[in-house]
């Protein structure tokens, strides 16, 4: 099936993935970020069909596979990248990633696509296969694409190695699922709500005017803003 990943340019050399068959409530955006050196891609989806062999945009320059953490919607298509980097909080799930820690317990047996990948395909069976890390991030890092960084902010709380990935020069962060213009989730097994209003306050503080999340549309700092009010205030709808 051709067009299964359907992409739209966000300007600064940034591309938007989605997996056009996968239902949005849990559809991931997944983020190519060109540089001159190497590219990035933050976040892998599901996978279900092969990112490099069907998005051409992947195939120009080497790339990175970004985890902007663990969880099955966001990493499925990592074992199809040579270099695969994520936080240290998290390397082990990657490397074994059970239906348990990738939270695909949660979710198995959910009407989760609109169209099969390809025939056979059965959803009931399907898991993240292993992808060991080829590089161990931490707060601070940066990453060098040739002719412009990324800075690594580790703000955990969503899940212990949840990361953004921060461009000073254009004031972009990609925010995986730390904020999203949606319900943000706290009550995972492994999510801490105390140190995820830590990080949301950390985040309102980043040199950032443009928000692109792991889910839904990208945003501004004024909904920034508002999204974290809302949270830190009681006012966003518990989301479990």
């Amino acid at each position: 099936m051709s067009d299964w990943y359907e992409t739209a340019e966000a300007g600064d050399g940034i591309t938007r993935i989605r997996e056009r068959w996968v239902n949005a409530w849990v559809r991931c955006n997944i983020w190519l970020v060109r540089g001159r050196a190497r590219d990035v891609v933050v976040d892998t989806g599901f996978g279900f069909r092969p990112l490099v062999d069907e998005v051409a945009a992947l195939r120009e320059r080497p790339v990175v596979a970004v985890a902007s953490h663990t969880h099955f919607d966001h990493v499925g298509g990592h074992h199809q990248f040579d270099e695969r980097w994520a936080h240290r909080a998290e390397a082990d799930v990657l490397r074994d990633p059970d239906d348990h820690r990738t939270v695909w317990d949660l979710y198995r047996g959910e009407p989760l696509l609109d169209r099969l990948p390809h025939d056979g395909f059965d959803l009931d069976t399907w898991s993240v296969t292993p992808a060991p890390v080829t590089r161990v991030l931490a707060d601070g890092d940066v990453i060098d694409l040739g002719d412009r960084v990324l800075e690594v902010v580790h703000l955990p709380g969503h899940s212990p190695g949840s990361i953004c990935l921060l461009e000073r020069a254009t004031r972009t962060l990609f925010t995986g699922d730390v904020v999203y213009d949606g319900v943000l989730f706290d009550h995972l097994f492994h999510s801490d709500r105390a140190v995820y209003r830590e990080s949301l306050a950390r985040l309102v503080e980043l040199p950032a005017d443009t928000f692109h999340g792991g889910h839904d549309e990208s945003f501004g700092r004024v909904r920034l803003e508002q999204l974290v009010d809302d949270y830190l205030s009681g006012r966003m709808p518990a989301s479990g």
